[in-house]
C-alpha cells in the first residue's frame, strides 16, 4: 500500500493526495493505492499538481494500516506527517505530547 506527499507550494506543508484528487494535510484521507497502476495514476495526478503550481516534490511512500490509522514505513514519512522531531510539543504531534505529558 502506497500513498502520495508532496509540499504545498502556497506555504511548504506536507499534503497527501485523496481519493477525491485533491491535497489534504491529514495523511488518514491520503489516497492508498494498492497495485501498480493506482501509484502510477496517483504519480500522474501528482505530476499534474506540480506542472500546476500546486505542489514540489511529490514522494511515493510505502504505508501499514492499523484501522482507520494510515503509519507511513519509512522514517522520512514519519517525520513528514508528524512534524518536528526536536520538539515534539510543535507540529501535528503537539497534542500526542500535550495530552501525555499533562
Amino acid at each position: 500500500m502506497k500513498i502520495v506527499s508532496a509540499n504545498r507550494l502556497l506555504d511548504g506543508i506536507v499534503v497527501y493526495l485523496t481519493a477525491q484528487d485533491t491535497w489534504s494535510e491529514d495523511v488518514t484521507q491520503a489516497a492508498i493505492a494498492e497495485s501498480d497502476e493506482e501509484v502510477k495514476r496517483l504519480e500522474g495526478l501528482a505530476d499534474q499538481a506540480v506542472a500546476d503550481n500546486l505542489v514540489v516534490g511529490p514522494v511515493v511512500g510505502a504505508i501499514n494500516r492499523d484501522g482507520a490509522k494510515v503509519i507511513p514505513i519509512r522514517n522520512m514519512e514519519r517525520i513528514r506527517s508528524l512534524g518536528p522531531t526536536i520538539r515534539p510539543d510543535l507540529g501535528k504531534q503537539a497534542d500526542t505530547f500535550r495530552v501525555s505529558n499533562a
